[in-house]
């Protein structure tokens, strides 16, 4: 999915040579001429992935522009434009939260550097985000990746659920993300915060399950050297998520059943019961009144569970989603393998959009894992996904060779120009005079050049000293105020 880059400034000819750097590189580019533009467009839920913001620009300023968008709590990575690169404008605009600046006219790999930069950066404040959500227990449904229709369903039946302390069986095919869900539904419950205990009840040996459960005192069994808690009583005042339930032991299902009615269990080797609150959380991915009918689950232990059923789609229903998934693993994974990959390609975001993925969010999480391990483009191409796309990737020597970064001259002769950019003639149809259309290419040359001078004047097959002095003539100065010194110190 291609990163947006809202590029704020009220110069046409800025906006277009940084368009034409951030479209080469795939980025998409959005615009807004002034900063109450740039505002108004993310409250209404604009997408911009990183902010361009131009300091100087008439109405609200650049600096005013990136305090009111922290203020509404816009988070987006600002990246400040500067025409003076003065340093006290600079530590203004850090202070007030920017992420980088640079200075005009900048280099299209500064501009390209730069913007990469902001992105990792917040990939990775977005992943510490994440890790202290998950650590915490205080993962919400706002944090599930997916509007698709079916995945809607799942977070308004999970918030409804989530408000008081009613049993959910949470059911779906195998890496679906049951327990995702259960820990959203944790964190958005008053539970938030307290214990989120989870224990896969498949994979514990029956001859174990009591103990790890409910605990055992100290000489119980033999091996039994220390006292242990078990997971209900780690779990007290929080939720204990019980995946494949439907896998417990016929004798632990029937004192499961009475931890669940009692609010009380009876640990191995303990003389009394102990009280315990306790909200659970069940998962599955079997059919159990299958399994009840066949005699392998108790029936009162069934309907005690399935009270509040909330069915997990699988990801060929919800194939929507699946360019957002993408997304959030290569930001995750950019993070954990110290890569930089941008996004897929859209041939690739297509590829992986139509395949049935039988082992679901999963499956899909470990293909992108893999893909970054092994990608050297900024974008996931199909030959990443070989086993999906049926494309092997090229030779190494084919992905070694860079692609050519254009100069902004480049750019710029490259642009599409509008028809008649200086008018020849008047409004009545007659000839206008010589000084008003040579006064007119000026302004255009400079503009097209973004004022490097010394590229004007040989464009217009002039010096550069009889060039300063018919924009002293024609009044122009403004428009290389900053430019120009910047051109003459190159030169």
């Amino acid at each position: 999915m291609a990163k947006t880059v809202l590029v704020v400034d009220d110069d046409p000819t800025q906006r277009r040579l940084i368009q034409a750097v951030l479209e080469r590189e795939g980025f998409a580019v959005a615009y807004a001429e002034s900063g109450d533009q740039a505002i108004a467009r993310l409250a209404a839920g604009g997408t911009a992935d990183v902010v361009l913001l131009d300091l100087v620009m008439p109405g609200i300023s650049g600096q005013d522009t990136l305090t009111e968008m922290r203020a509404r709590g816009f988070n987006q990575p600002v990246i400040v434009v500067t025409a003076t690169g003065g340093i006290d404008t600079v530590v203004q605009a850090m202070q007030a939260g920017a992420t980088d600046f640079f200075v005009k006219p900048a280099a299209p790999e500064r501009i390209i550097v730069s913007i990469r930069n902001a992105l990792s950066m917040g990939a990775l404040k977005g992943e510490v985000d994440r890790l202290k959500k998950h650590t915490s227990g205080r993962t919400t449904f706002d944090d599930l990746i997916g509007s698709s229709p079916a995945m809607t369903m799942v977070k308004r039946l999970g918030e409804r659920a989530a408000k008081s302390g009613i049993p959910i069986l949470i059911t779906g095919e195998s890496g679906v993300g049951k327990e995702v869900i259960a820990r959203a539904v944790h964190g958005s419950s008053d539970r938030a915060g307290k214990p989120f205990v989870a224990v896969n009840c498949g994979a514990i040996p029956d001859n174990l399950v009591e103990s790890i459960l409910f605990g055992h005192e100290k000489g119980s069994f033999t091996g039994a050297t220390d006292k242990h808690l078990g997971k209900f009583q780690e779990a007290n005042g929080g939720t204990l998520f019980l995946d494949e339930v439907g896998e417990l032991p016929l004798d632990m299902q029937v004192k499961l059943l009475r931890a669940l009615q009692e609010s009380e269990i009876d640990p191995i080797g303990s003389k009394r019961s102990i009280k315990v609150d306790v909200r659970i959380v069940s998962a599955t991915n079997r059919d159990l009144s299958n399994a009840v009918a066949e005699g392998r689950f108790r029936e009162d232990l069934y309907y005690r569970l399935n009270v509040f059923p909330i069915e997990a789609p699988s990801l060929r229903e919800r194939k929507e989603d699946v360019p957002a998934l993408v997304d959030c693993f290569v930001r995750r994974f950019n993070v954990e393998e110290g890569k930089a990959v941008v996004g897929a390609a859209p041939e690739t975001l297509a590829c992986l959009t139509a395949f049935d993925w039988p082992g679901n969010v999963r499956q899909l999480e470990n293909a992108v894992y893999r893909a970054i391990v092994l990608a050297d483009a900024p974008y996931l191409q199909p030959h990443d996904f070989p086993a999906i796309s049926g494309i092997a990737a090229p030779p190494p020597e084919a992905l070694s060779t860079p692609m050519p970064v254009p100069s902004a001259a480049e750019l710029a002769a490259s642009l599409p120009m509008p028809e008649s950019p200086v008018r020849i003639l008047d409004h009545k149809g007659h000839i206008r005079p010589l000084d008003e259309i040579e006064r007119d290419l000026i302004q255009h040359a400079i503009e097209v050049y973004a004022g490097h001078m010394s590229e004007v004047a040989r464009r217009l097959g002039i010096g550069r000293s009889t060039l300063y002095r018919k924009v002293r003539e024609n009044g122009l100065e403004g428009l290389i105020k900053g430019a120009g010194e910047a051109d003459e110190a190159a030169a």
